[in-house]
């Protein structure tokens, strides 16, 4: 079958930015947002109910807003992917945030109220029906209650987010969609490329003189837009770092934790470790540098193919590897396959590989029609296929929700990541097994160990960075020379020293970064890694794993990261044995993909 590679938008609004359907759905959301702001002033506990009827309203109209103001937010979004030079379009991404930031206003009175009942009537509160389901995330805001300000400072910081961390966060990407660079392959023809394009190249060009090239290139780039880049970071982090302190928090990790729902000591012993398991990573290193010819990788080469032997791997169509896709899904869960079906079916994927495209890939789930929309660039590596896996993989941990509250999606980052990693690692072990001579399995290992690279090492490099970044930022300002020594050093320490030549300016390319909703997007990558691998280890010896790992997703906005994993998994989160478990995983295939490739050296 031909699936196509371009979305369908209009089923959300017809009619793109313009749409008179989205113009209605902002006006409505206005008049929501108006009346939930009127009943939560009105609410009284005291005069509510037995069944706290006028209570559950609130929660119904709260969900009902917020549900509006993702499914507009992701359609505005996802027309600035498609067209990510189409600067009219920002006009009404500020439309849409000036929105949601009305609401900040009521739903902080609405925190605040929560914090007011006493504790026998919230006993009372949280035993109807009604509300059973959402309990959690109400007890989560009452708690969120002791930290606010006044109304009318918290309101004045969210007016002032809108032209602060918000346009700061919206500048880097003006910033990234101007940038391009020359791009000449290996006849010696020369293009033009956007800084979207030089990305996926980088990470997977097959000529390593190119490779080298692009990464000289590439660095040359975002060299000469630095000292944006930099005013860009510093002050969205400068903002983020004066709301924390208004707010009497003086840990710059607070909120990421919080945010994540789960503790330093979780997060710490995560990483030592990850620490402790690099030697294993750096012999792979070398071993790859030796079918490279080389004697050591640089930073363009970590994720670059690997051919020995007579085996050459070909490009993938996109027919063929949603078909891969679905077929291995159905090995450990229908549901899943189904999914992933209806999604290549129904056009809610965006992969075509054009100009003006936004670097980088996402899902975003459309809560009012129940569905997901996935953005990515589909370039025919074999690494492409597992690209969509993953963001299938959001897809499918969405749509077990559907049936729930709104807020019953409002799941952590770690463990988003564990759906989409688990879905991934599905695919690239099914490339595996299914490799035909010991030339294509070691090709196909290759690309499955890029994941661990990633995990331990480029995501471990990020926090190192920013959490070094934020620390100085407390205290002054950084120029473009510090920041790139800042995340020099975090590349070093991160990859073990084991490279030749390291990426300074990754700050700057790497938009994760500028990203305003989410502070230090970067651990709940190995979290959600690691986790999965547990989670992938069980789907193998266990007969209904089906239906365990949905019962898992749909309690991942239910509870702490670590009450999640001592219920579905039987595992302490803060002692290493579990994470050990995950490293050991990954030692398998390493020491898989050494003893293969022996007779290729």
């Amino acid at each position: 079958m031909t699936y196509s590679q371009n979305w369908d938008l209009d089923s959300i609004f017809p009619g793109g930015v313009n749409s008179p359907e989205l113009a209605q759905k902002l006006e409505l959301l206005k008049d929501q947002i108006k009346t939930f702001a009127a009943a939560v002033a009105n609410y009284d506990v005291t005069a509510d109910d037995a069944d706290f009827n006028n209570f559950v309203s609130l929660t119904n109209q709260a969900q009902t807003v917020e549900a509006g103001l993702l499914q507009v937010g992701v359609f505005i979004t996802a027309l600035m992917s498609d067209d990510f030079t189409n600067t009219s379009l920002s006009a009404k991404a500020s439309e849409i945030d000036a929105l949601g930031a009305s609401y900040a206003k009521p739903r902080s009175q609405f925190k605040k109220l929560l914090a007011t009942i006493d504790d026998a009537t919230w006993t009372r509160v949280l035993a109807v029906p009604a509300l059973q389901a959402i309990d959690f995330s109400l007890n989560e805001m009452r708690q969120e209650a002791n930290e606010l300000l006044d109304d009318t400072t918290e309101e004045l910081l969210t007016q002032l987010g809108l032209d602060g961390i918000n346009a700061w966060s919206s500048h880097y990407d003006t910033i990234a969609a101007g940038l391009t660079m020359p791009f000449t392959d290996e006849k010696g023809e020369t293009t033009t490329i956007s800084a979207g394009q030089a990305l996926n190249h980088l990470e997977g060009y097959p000529d390593p003189q190119v490779r080298a090239n692009l990464l000289a290139g590439y660095e040359n780039m975002w060299g000469q837009a630095d000292g944006l880049v930099a005013d860009t970071l510093n002050h969205l982090a400068g903002f983020r770092l004066t709301d924390y302190k208004a707010h009497g928090v003086t840990d710059f990790l607070k909120k990421p934790l919080e945010l994540n729902r789960m503790s330093q000591a979780t997060l710490d012993t995560m990483w030592q470790v990850v620490s402790d398991n690099k030697e294993m990573l750096t012999k792979y290193f070398a071993r790859k540098a030796q079918l490279m010819g080389k004697q050591t990788l640089g930073f363009q080469d970590i994720y670059a193919p690997v051919h020995v032997g007579e085996f050459t791997s070909e490009d993938l169509s996109y027919d063929d590897a949603a078909e891969f896709i679905m077929a291995n899904f159905a090995q450990f869960s229908p549901k899943m396959a189904a999914l992933a079906k209806t999604a290549f079916e129904k056009r809610w994927i965006e992969s075509e590989n054009r100009p003006g495209k936004q670097p980088g890939g996402y899902m975003e789930s459309v809560p009012e029609l129940g569905e997901s929309r996935i953005f990515l660039t589909f370039t025919g590596s074999q690494n492409d296929a597992a690209t969509i896996a993953h963001e299938l993989g959001h897809a499918f941990h969405s749509s077990v929700l559907t049936d729930l509250p709104f807020w019953r999606g409002n799941y952590a980052m770690n463990v988003a990541e564990t759906a989409s990693t688990f879905a991934e690692l599905v695919v690239n072990d099914a490339k595996v097994k299914a490799a035909t001579n010991d030339a294509e399995k070691v090709t196909l290992l290759d690309a499955k160990l890029n994941n661990p690279v990633a995990m331990f090492m480029n995501i471990h490099a990020r926090y190192l960075f920013e959490t070094k970044f934020y620390k100085l930022r407390q205290e002054k300002v950084l120029t473009p020379d510090e920041l790139n020594t800042l995340m020099d050093e975090a590349q070093h320490e991160a990859f073990a020293n084991s490279l030749d030549t390291y990426h300074p300016h990754f700050w700057a390319s790497k938009l994760h970064f500028y990203i305003d909703s989410v502070p230090f997007y970067n651990f709940p990558y190995t979290f959600g890694y690691l986790f999965s691998l547990g989670i992938y280890a069980k789907a193998q010896t266990t007969d209904n794993f089906e239906d365990q790992y949905i019962a898992l997703l749909r309690d991942t906005a239910n509870m702490s990261t670590e009450e999640l994993a001592q219920k579905h998994l039987g595992v302490d989160l803060t002692q290493p044995d579990f994470w050990q478990a995950g490293a050991d995983l990954v030692a398998k295939d390493i020491t898989e993909f050494l003893a293969l490739t022996e007779q290729f050296v």
